[in-house]
């Protein structure tokens, strides 16, 4: 997720903790459901149902700041 923009993600990590929080709790879910998906961690569906729920709604946050900073930054 954003990897095409590895710049200013840091220097949105470093000014804005909340995105740094979500940012960094996506990308242990994003693990966690790729894991549970390979077999590679036990987990029954409920729980990866909830994780990639979990995922999805921490990625549309990131995403509305991202969106914010740059709607702002660009006026």
């Amino acid at each position: 997720m954003f990897e095409q923009n590895q710049e200013e993600v840091a220097a949105l990590m470093q000014k804005d903790a909340e995105f740094r929080s979500l940012y960094y709790r996506h990308k242990e879910l994003d693990g966690k459901v790729r894991d549970a998906e390979l077999g590679v961690l036990p987990m029954d569906e409920a729980t990866l149902r909830s994780m990639k729920i979990e995922k999805l709604h921490t990625k549309d946050k990131l995403t509305q700041l991202w969106d914010s900073t740059h709607t702002s930054a660009a006026h």
